[in-house]
Parts: C-alpha cells; sequence; structure tokens
C-alpha cells in the first residue's frame, strides 16, 4: 500500500471516530455522515485504483 493510500486510511478511521463522537455528544448529523461516506468511497477507489 502507498504511503497516500495509507494515509487516507488513517483519515477515514480517524473521521469516523469524530463522527461518531459528534453524534454521541451532540446527536447525529447527516451531513457528516454522508461526508464519512464519501470519504470511504474515495478511500476504497484508491485502494482499488493502487499501483502493484
Amino acid at each position: 500500500m502507498s504511503g497516500s493510500t495509507k494515509t487516507m486510511g488513517m483519515l477515514t478511521v480517524g473521521a469516523l471516530v469524530a463522527v461518531t463522537a459528534y453524534t454521541v455528544a451532540l446527536g447525529s448529523n447527516g451531513w457528516l455522515w454522508f461526508g464519512w461516506v464519501v470519504l470511504g468511497l474515495i478511500t476504497l477507489g484508491m485502494v482499488a485504483t493502487r499501483d502493484t
């Protein structure tokens, strides 16, 4: 896995933790979850298209 793909993966996991913490503390926000899903899809796309 390349460095940029690892960075995106870590960013995605960090964003999941942040969105979950926000949801627990302040209630659910659909736009935050939508943004996290988009970030996750971008990360999956990077993993699927990485150079081998």
